[in-house]
């Protein structure tokens, strides 16, 4: 069986369209794997322009005239970032002579169990620098990977003119094959839920399919939330002849950007059941594959093919990543919202890094904003929702919606728009004018409305301004979604300083009260619950009252999942000492006093 390997246990997840579109070129070369948001062609056009010049390498401009233009883009500049980075690694390599070189930084990053770490070192002592030495670097050194993501909801339809284009030129269907039809030998991780109709359209692409020593060109990667879910999409895809390489177990609240959230089950039992049941799941779906595989006449690995865990969301300390790693089996652990705070490596203006350095719990909440209509991680006091007051005490609230990367709604018009678009509130309002006439209720139903804000816009707007495609003078007007774990990292860090965290050499994190990550997420799903619960009791249906017994039954089987485990392995998933076992028991105590008349 082919089997990949990584320098690095922890990975950089995509964050929102703009802060990690081109991330790679900054941390790549130095074995760090990062994804890449494709779902903005227009952003991607114009970094594809910037690295061009940064980098003289000639550019050509992709219309929107030109057939097929929005996976061209992808596939244009997912192959200048390949190239870029293949020509910094080739570069790193060869500066071993060098006193302060790359490679010296490459090895350094590196965790100090590394078998890569100790063998450099040993061979550099032992081995004078020639021939032998380099082409022990040619053989095992590699650059970190450069994953893409598409939203599976962003998928919508296009058209010219007035004329429907085919379902492949859907959003997410170009994206798709913007990536398949590039140089990348990498992954593409699909989120936010399942999209049969996309993932029937990667059969079309054979990269995607493995050749007799199960090795892929071209990967997949599913974001999910549990393990019923992985099932269900595994086998799905097996069906097809398709593998998934990875599954990307993501907690549902305590990560940033969309809330995913799931009904009360939380991360460490999820993790518990893939840790149990990860073998019989690889040989289910083997057999599918192979099944498959052999109707359509493809090449049959002469091995069973395997897949990895990973596992991101909320996770702060070198010791809740090793514990995911140890305990749970995790490959690779996603270390997303604190690397916002780290120079060099995402797109963030110095504006919105400070207002993260300064947030507490109390400035970061689960907000309304998402035109999605799923709710959305937000900091107070960000520069998109002040533009957005700013327009609706103007009188003008909405978008312009140049984008339209996100139009969903049909309420109004039969082509769909962006529930954040001007045209959109202006229709809303004038029907909300015509039904609503108790104060009270208006103002309530007029904040629901003009809530909504341009994320196509205020999540590619830092990217497009540092890369010189907006004046300076201009005002940022950035959305920022940081997982709530931000509220413990309060200063800008180094590459250097961030990995040593991650790895137990040093530590970025000044204050003693932080929960960890469990008990975090723990308390995430009860004030969700809470509130939840708060709208249901006294006008739910009887399905909805089932709906909260449900999740409230799996919040008391979490709290009884994590007593065992906190008394087991406190020691090992703290670095401080806490009495979580309180906590856990104040939970409990609460969630049942809360619905002991209600629940049916």
């Amino acid at each position: 069986m082919f089997t990949y390997h990584h320098p690095h246990s922890f990975h950089i997840p995509v964050m929102g369209t703009g802060y990690t579109v081109d991330t790679p070129v900054k941390v790549a070369h130095l074995g760090i794997s990062s994804v890449i948001s494709i779902v903005d062609d227009m952003l991607i056009e114009k970094m594809r322009e910037f690295y061009c010049r940064e980098f003289d390498v000639p550019f050509k401009a992709i219309s929107t005239s030109i057939d097929d233009f929005r996976a061209k883009r992808i596939t244009a500049y997912l192959n200048l970032v390949n190239q870029i980075v293949n020509d910094k690694f080739t570069n790193l390599k060869r500066s071993v002579h060098e006193t302060e070189s790359d490679i010296k930084k490459y090895i350094d990053l590196l965790p100090d169990i590394s078998d890569l770490k100790q063998s450099f070192n040993y061979f550099l002592k032992d081995h004078p620098i020639g021939e032998e030495l380099l082409n022990w670097i040619e053989k095992n050194l590699i650059p970190g990977k450069i994953d893409v993501n598409i939203m599976t909801k962003v998928d919508k339809e296009n058209y010219i003119k007035n004329e429907k284009l085919p379902v492949q030129f859907n959003d997410a269907h170009a994206a798709l094959r913007g990536f398949a039809l590039s140089d990348l030998e990498s992954s593409v991780v699909f989120s936010a839920g399942m999209n049969p109709r996309l993932y029937g359209y990667i059969e079309y692409f054979d990269d995607f399919y493995p050749d007799s020593q199960g090795k892929l060109k071209k990967k997949i990667i599913l974001k999910v939330s549990d393990y019923r879910s992985a099932m269900i999409q595994g086998k799905f895809l097996a069906k097809k002849g398709l593998w998934v390489s990875e599954y990307r177990i993501e907690s549902g609240l305590n990560c940033g950007g969309h809330a995913f959230a799931t009904p009360g089950i939380l991360i460490g039992p999820i993790l518990d059941e893939f840790r149990n049941s990860r073998s019989g799941l690889e040989e289910e779906l083997n057999n599918i594959l192979r099944a498959a595989l052999k109707e359509k006449s493809r090449a049959i690995p002469s091995e069973p093919m395997n897949f990895t865990l990973s596992a991101q969301g909320g996770v702060g300390t070198s010791r809740e990543h090793k514990f995911l790693m140890d305990y749970y089996g995790v490959d690779s652990v996603g270390w997303g919202t604190p690397f916002l705070l780290v120079d060099g490596v995402v797109n963030i203006d110095e504006e919105t890094r400070k207002l993260l350095i300064d947030a507490r719990e109390d400035d970061l909440y689960l907000s309304h904003i998402s035109p999605l209509g799923v709710p959305f991680n937000n900091v107070k006091g960000n520069s998109k929702d002040i533009e957005k007051q700013r327009l609706i005490s103007e009188g003008t609230p909405g978008s312009t919606c140049p984008k339209q990367l996100l139009i969903q709604s049909k309420e109004f018009t039969e082509r769909p728009l962006c529930t954040a678009s001007k045209q959109y509130q202006k229709l809303k309002l004038q029907d909300l004018a015509k039904i609503s006439k108790v104060p009270g209720d208006y103002a309530r139903r007029f904040k629901e409305i003009t809530e909504k804000a341009c994320l196509c816009l205020g999540l590619s707007d830092t990217a497009m301004k540092l890369a010189g495609f907006k004046k300076q003078t201009e005002k940022m007007a950035a959305t920022i979604c940081p997982g709530p774990n931000i509220a413990y990292f309060d200063k800008k860090i180094s590459l250097e300083k961030m990995v040593d965290h991650i790895y137990g050499r040093d530590s970025v994190i000044s204050r003693q009260d932080r929960p960890n990550m469990f008990l975090k997420e723990l308390i995430l799903y009860f004030n969700y619950f809470k509130d939840q619960f708060e709208n249901t009791a006294l006008s739910g249906s009887e399905t909805e009252l089932k709906q909260m017994e449900t999740f409230k039954n799996n919040l008391l089987d979490g709290i009884s999942y994590y007593r065992d485990l906190f008394i087991k392995y406190a020691s090992r998933i703290n670095d401080h000492d806490r009495n979580d076992l309180q906590e856990l028991d104040l939970l409990e105590k609460e969630i049942n006093s809360m619905t002991e008349n209600v629940i049916i």
